[in-house]
């Protein structure tokens, strides 16, 4: 049956990391349309980190994210470069 999924699929939330069937939870599509489904591989979250999230247009913050993440070695410099990269978009 088209669209049916199997309950039996376990997922991994990328908030927390807690394994759910994947009809216990929710897909997260990064590109932020999950209608377009054409060669898409959606990441999941449980109902409890989806219910936490804020529901608002995103525009670009994936993209900032991808960037900010091939320039940065560790923690501290991915955060001191999203700041840099944040700071220069407002401009």
């Amino acid at each position: 049956m088209l669209g049916s999924r199997s309950s039996r699929d376990v997922v991994t939330c990328i908030a927390c990391g807690e394994s759910v069937s994947q009809s216990d939870a929710r897909e997260y599509d990064k590109h932020g349309d999950r209608w377009d489904r054409t060669d898409k591989e959606f990441e999941y979250l449980c109902k409890p980190c989806h219910s936490d999230l804020t529901h608002q247009p995103r525009p670009g913050l994936e993209d900032l994210l991808e960037t900010v993440e091939a320039d940065a070695d560790d923690r501290d410099s991915f955060l001191q470069r999203y700041v840099e990269l944040a700071e220069e978009k407002r401009r």
